[in-house]
């Protein structure tokens, strides 16, 4: 049985899905909620509607691992606190599902890797995008590949579980090759943009900036040796960290949200932005097609941003502590990750 949550935002409208091969398959939608809490929903409802022996196949590692590698049970002994001692998140459905899977011995949980062409994989995939976009839910005895091939008609409006591509490779899912490196530790660097960091050209405000993202991550490397940034090479703080990153000799991977967002920069930053991104070990592309206007572009950013805040462990913001917009990022991402760190721009 195939699992799968989805998000449009994180937090945001989101869709759960599971469904059998060659069997029944469901799925339903949430109006405000994460990605991690949509993949745990995906497993509790599966099982809920599912008898005897069931193998549940997830690509969240999130999921199998709390059941695959005993996490539940160190939660558990520690009056559900996690290994730094801090309360478990969605602990609220974590418990029924827990208690559910214990009560059954014949429920095994298997990772497989998102988008890497499962077809029952893909299946979920497009049934919890689905419930997330439409907000309805669904339900039948047999999932026809008509009905999948229906909802993957229209892949900008995908979630942030989409299938991206990896620039030079089309059919690339490099959306999940870092979910998938375990040892990988995925640190987010984002924030402010050029107008509050002195400028489109050099200053002293930027380069006290980025002094500052090379120390950190200087000191993150002799603690997490396998450290990856994670950057979307926008103008302002997400170069400055691909810049620390080269600087302190770090790889950080590009994740655009669409293909060419430098077009309609000055022919100078369009360079820079070049020689950036054929500085990333990997770069990954949410969605195949540059967007047609700025509610798309939006959209595309916000569930690039998703998948961001679901695939990393830790995020460098900078942030003056008063701009709003940088600082919903900055709560998003405190919802999903496990440090947050602040960088004030001087």
């Amino acid at each position: 049985m195939y699992t799968d949550g989805a998000c449009l935002g994180n937090p945001g409208p989101g869709g759960w899905a599971w469904a059998v091969p060659d069997g029944p398959y469901a799925s339903g939608p949430a109006a405000k909620t994460t990605n991690q809490r949509m993949e745990i929903t995906a497993a509790y409802e599966a099982l809920r509607a599912l008898d005897g022996p069931v193998d549940v196949v997830s690509d969240s590692t999130y999921v199998v691992h709390c059941f695959r590698d005993g996490w539940w049970e160190g939660w558990m002994k520690r009056g559900w606190k996690n290994s730094k001692k801090e309360p478990v998140a969605n602990r609220d459905l974590w418990e029924p599902l827990i208690e559910l899977v214990r009560s059954r011995p014949d429920v095994s949980f298997r990772w497989v890797k998102g988008h890497s062409g499962d077809p029952m994989n893909d299946a979920v995939d497009a049934l919890a995008t689905d419930a997330a976009r439409t907000q309805a839910a669904r339900e039948g005895e047999h999932l026809s590949a008509v009905l999948i091939a229906q909802l993957e008609e229209d892949p900008a409006d995908r979630s942030a579980t989409a299938t991206p591509s990896v620039a030079g490779e089309p059919d690339g899912d490099g959306i999940d090759s870092l979910e998938g490196r375990l040892e990988t530790h995925g640190v987010v660097v984002t924030g402010h943009r050029p107008p509050e960091l002195g400028g489109y050209d050099a200053n002293r405000i930027a380069d006290g900036v980025r002094r500052r993202l090379v120390e950190i991550l200087r000191a993150k490397a002799q603690v997490d040796t396998e450290l990856v940034v994670a950057t979307g090479l926008g103008l302002g703080a997400e170069q400055l960290g691909a810049e620390a990153a080269a600087e302190a000799d770090i790889p950080y991977v590009a994740v655009l949200a669409f293909p060419d967002p430098d077009s309609v920069w000055p022919d100078a930053s369009r360079r820079h932005f070049r020689k950036l991104l054929d500085g990333a070990e990997q770069v990954i592309v949410h969605t195949k097609k540059p967007p047609r206007s700025k509610q798309q572009a939006g959209a595309a950013i916000a569930r690039r941003d998703a998948w961001l805040a679901a695939h990393n462990h830790e995020a460098v913001v900078v942030w003056d502590g008063t701009d709003r917009a940088v600082g919903k990022t900055v709560r998003t991402l405190e919802e999903s990750l496990d440090d947050v760190w602040i960088v004030e721009p001087w």
